[in-house]
């Protein structure tokens, strides 16, 4: 496989953690603009329904495609090890593995799409004008199933040879032909809410195509297609082990803040609306440090599978460096610029005070959450997955007590100071497990 022969032996420098990460950067940075666009084009309709259906509908696809999130980062984390130790073969045999796993959910999705949306209405219910758009909407979206979550493969298979700038490509390609379809099918041909699934469905597929064609190094020989290799059941078994702690890793770190928002609730309509505003705050931070901890999947993984310690230490390192200059920027740019962003976000005078009174959380999180970021990052390159499944448990642990003791002394700056307590244990747990997994790879 072409540009991976040398992977376990190439130097970890601050250039090539950077030729990882800015694309990742720059690619997540284009993914609020495409819900902002379809929201816009349905509101030209001048309907209010048909913006709720659109919402509705994503947010219903986005939580059924999460589940499958563990797709990336297991195929990163596998692969990256794979490339490294020189093993090409199974470097491709991974992708098929992914993109078959992906197509197989896919098509399960499909056959039981009845059931999945009476479930999520049931859990979401709407107006039944609301309903019957919504339910449009996702009986055409549904068919991009397989091709979204093979896309979860192709994504961590990109990342694993360190090809980020593919990533990137990719990301654009899928939103701007989906904002161009957009725009065409709902204001030129005025197909409503059908005309923006119609238009992610196109965009989902030739997304995959794009993807694969990108990843063509790993069908350049037979290995893609080893089909004793793909099947195997020790590396199948490895695949499902890992894929299976990641899961539940996310499935806990989701539930923690899904927590965070319920009980942000109870604290009053005004507080739960700042919190929320504060919210994007913390996605822009995972936005810009998922970068660094990507560059540390790679880097870690391939010098786990070359059995090359200090390269191991080298790439911990230097990713973890400027992860920590990224947090410093970030924390910099909330406090200094937080009021007015809190103020483009809400026009509320209430909210936007309410905002101001808890930006310092907002401000001090991208410090408080470095460590834990770059840990997940290294932890998944050297697939030490069972490890960050014991710590997440113990931190959502610590988490708990932290809100049955602090909520109800001090209120809102008590549940912030929880999620800072979680995600404090998050990184203080995976950092205490660091020198064994360390001492673990070869010398």
């Amino acid at each position: 496989m072409t540009g991976t022969s040398a992977a376990g032996s190439e130097p970890i420098s601050h250039k090539r953690v950077l030729k990882i990460a800015l694309p990742i950067v720059l690619s997540n940075a284009t993914v609020p603009i495409l819900g902002a666009v379809d929201t816009g084009v349905v509101g030209q309709m001048g309907l209010a329904a048909p913006i709720g259906a659109v919402g509705i509908g994503a947010v219903i696809l986005a939580t059924i495609y999460w589940i499958f999130g563990f797709l990336r980062m297991g195929t990163t984390g596998l692969a990256a090890q794979a490339r490294g130790a020189g093993g090409w073969a199974e470097t491709g045999a991974l992708l098929t593995r992914g993109v078959l796993l992906a197509f197989a959910a896919g098509a399960v999705f499909i056959a039981g799409q009845a059931a999945v949306f009476w479930g999520a209405f049931a859990l979401a219910p709407a107006s039944a004008e609301v309903e019957g758009l919504a339910r449009a909407y996702l009986e055409i979206r549904i068919w991009g199933a397989p091709a979204t979550i093979a896309l979860y493969a192709v994504t961590g298979w990109l990342i694993a040879v360190e090809r980020t700038r593919g990533v990137f490509v990719l990301q654009i390609w899928m939103n701007g032909l989906n904002i161009l379809l957009d725009l065409w099918f709902v204001l030129g041909l005025g197909w409503g809410v059908e005309g923006v699934a119609v238009a992610t469905l196109i965009a989902e597929w030739s997304g995959l195509a794009l993807g694969l064609w990108l990843c063509r190094d790993a069908f350049a020989g037979r290995q893609w297609r080893n089909w004793g290799r793909v099947f195997d059941p020790v590396r199948l078994k490895r695949m499902m082990q890992v894929n299976g702690d990641i899961m539940i890793r996310s499935v806990l770190l989701t539930g923690s803040f899904t927590t965070f928002l319920f009980i942000g609730a109870d604290l009053g309509d005004v507080t739960l609306a700042a919190n929320q505003v504060l919210l994007q705050f913390v996605e822009i931070t995972a936005f810009a440090l998922d970068g660094f901890a990507f560059s540390a999947e790679a880097l870690v993984g391939s010098a786990v599978g070359a059995k090359a310690r200090m390269q191991l230490r080298r790439a911990a390192v230097v990713a973890s460096q400027w992860g920590v200059g990224g947090a410093i920027a970030l924390g910099l740019l909330f406090w200094l610029g937080g009021g007015w962003l809190i103020d483009v976000m809400s026009t509320s005078e209430e909210v936007r005070a309410a905002g101001r009174d808890y930006l310092i959380w907002a401000a001090i999180l991208p410090l408080i959450s470095v460590a834990s970021y770059m840990f997940d990052g290294i932890y998944i390159g050297a697939t030490w997955t069972r490890d960050m499944r014991i710590a997440m448990l113990q931190s959502v642990a610590i988490y708990v007590v932290a809100l049955v003791v602090l909520v109800p002394t001090l209120g809102n700056h008590g549940l912030w100071a929880a999620l800072m307590v979680l995600n404090v244990a998050r990184g203080v747990t995976l950092g205490l497990r660091y020198p064994r997994l360390e001492a673990q790879v070869g010398s």
